[in-house]
Formats: structure tokens, C-alpha cells, sequence
């Protein structure tokens, strides 16, 4: 079994980025570099129109005279950096706490889009996507609103239309992820969210992937353990050796 252990720390504009010692039976036998690609859940932070709006109060603090620090977090179940299980859209579909962990965790490949639109069939098809990716993370122009618009919802992002929904299907994707807060457009009717969902593909969404190159990576997408939950917000990792 694998352990890693912290060598260093550096910041790369936005996003952390930490080197490891990959070490096998106490042998240290690569560097491995971790992108930290969630976004931070705080106070006034954008949220779907219609959410719950992210609330962070500290109820006790040392300062006041208590012997521990303890914070009230309130936010709605697909707040910031989340994963869409089937039963987001899907009546009777799996929820988030019946998700496998092998879908969530493995071997996925960062694509790059400059389109100033959707991403359509078409632009995945012309991508360089390899054959057999089985998770699939998008990354276009919405990274850079976690800089240029970190405290609105900006509804004009670019998303997957319900053809290249169907197209992620055909490819035999079983996770495809986008780097803000739907996989769909603002003004679509959910079309990409049934195509996906009704197909067992998990939906990732709310990445910031602004400092990650396009490639290979190892991901490891972990949300939290919501007994029935439509959705929950992750912690998301990709590991490149």
C-alpha cells in the first residue's frame, strides 16, 4: 500500500500545490505533485440561484472564554466544489452515499476548451480526448470566474449542451467534471443533467482547474457521506507523478 508524505508546500496563483514523497515498504520511489482543484466554502460565496446562501458562524471560540472553537455551517447540498449523484434528477437513482468509490477515485484526464460558448459533441469529438477515459474534467473559461467574479453568480458559463451529454455517454465516461457550478446551461431545461444521470454518469461540478495543464492525472473526488443525499460537497484532489 501506498503512503504519502508532505516534502513541501508552494502556492501557484490561486492554487496549492504540494509535493509528495510516493514511499513503498519505506522506499521512497517517486515525487508526486497534488493539485488542491476545490473551491473554498465561505460566507457570501456564489451559489445556484435559488440555494441556500453559504453561512459560517462560530458559536463558541476560545477567545470568549470556551476551551474549544466550535462553527455553525450552513449551505445547500451543491454549494462550491460537489458531486451530482443519479438521484439529483433521477427518481429512484443512486444517492450520493451509495456512490462506488471506483468511479470517484482513479486514473482522469484534464481537457481544454477555448470555445466562448457551450462545449457541443463537436468540440469534444476535435478535443484529443484518449479512448477508454472513463473520467473526464473540463476545463474552460469558467476557471478564471473564481478570480474575476468570486462573490456572484455569473450565469453566462460555459457548460456541456445535451449533445455532448449524449456524446460523454457514447464514450463510455462514468464521471465528467466541469470547473464551475452546473454542467448545464443557466437557461437550459435539464436535459444534460437527465442524459448524464439517467445514464449512471456522476457529475462533478465547481472545479477550479485554472493552474492545471491539460493530461493525464490521478483523482480523488471525496464527498461527504450524506445518507440519501442528492448531492454533497467534495474535497478534490488530482495527483500527478
Amino acid at each position: 500500500m501506498r503512503a504519502f508524505t508532505t516534502e513541501t508546500q508552494r502556492t501557484q496563483r490561486e492554487e496549492v500545490l504540494s509535493v509528495f514523497s510516493v514511499v513503498n515498504s519505506g522506499r521512497k520511489v517517486a515525487m508526486v505533485k497534488a493539485y488542491d482543484i476545490t473551491v473554498p466554502i465561505r460566507a457570501g460565496m456564489p451559489v445556484w440561484p435559488g440555494d441556500a446562501a453559504v453561512s459560517v458562524e462560530r458559536i463558541r471560540s476560545m477567545e470568549g472564554g470556551s476551551r474549544a472553537s466550535v462553527s455553525r455551517i450552513c449551505m445547500g447540498s451543491h454549494t462550491g466544489t460537489h458531486v451530482d449523484p443519479p438521484a439529483h434528477f433521477i427518481p429512484g437513482g443512486a444517492t450520493v452515499d451509495n456512490l462506488p468509490l471506483d468511479v470517484l477515485i482513479g486514473e482522469a484526464w484534464v481537457a481544454e476548451f477555448d470555445t466562448s460558448g457551450p462545449v457541443r459533441a463537436e468540440d469534444l469529438d476535435n478535443a484529443g480526448i484518449p479512448t477508454g477515459t472513463e473520467r473526464l474534467l473540463l476545463k474552460t473559461r469558467n476557471s478564471a470566474l473564481w478570480r474575476t467574479c468570486p462573490d456572484k453568480f455569473c450565469a453566462e458559463f460555459a457548460h456541456l449542451t445535451e449533445d455532448a451529454a449524449r456524446r460523454v455517454v457514447e464514450r463510455g465516461v462514468r464521471l465528467v467534471g466541469i470547473d464551475y457550478l452546473s454542467v448545464q446551461g443557466f437557461h437550459d431545461s435539464g436535459g444534460t443533467h437527465t442524459v448524464l444521470l439517467g445514464a449512471g454518469v456522476v457529475v462533478l461540478e465547481g472545479l477550479n482547474l485554472a493552474d492545471v495543464p491539460p493530461g493525464w492525472y490521478q483523482l480523488i473526488c471525496l464527498p461527504l457521506k450524506v445518507q440519501g443525499g442528492d448531492g454533497a460537497p467534495a474535497r478534490v484532489v488530482l495527483l500527478e507523478e
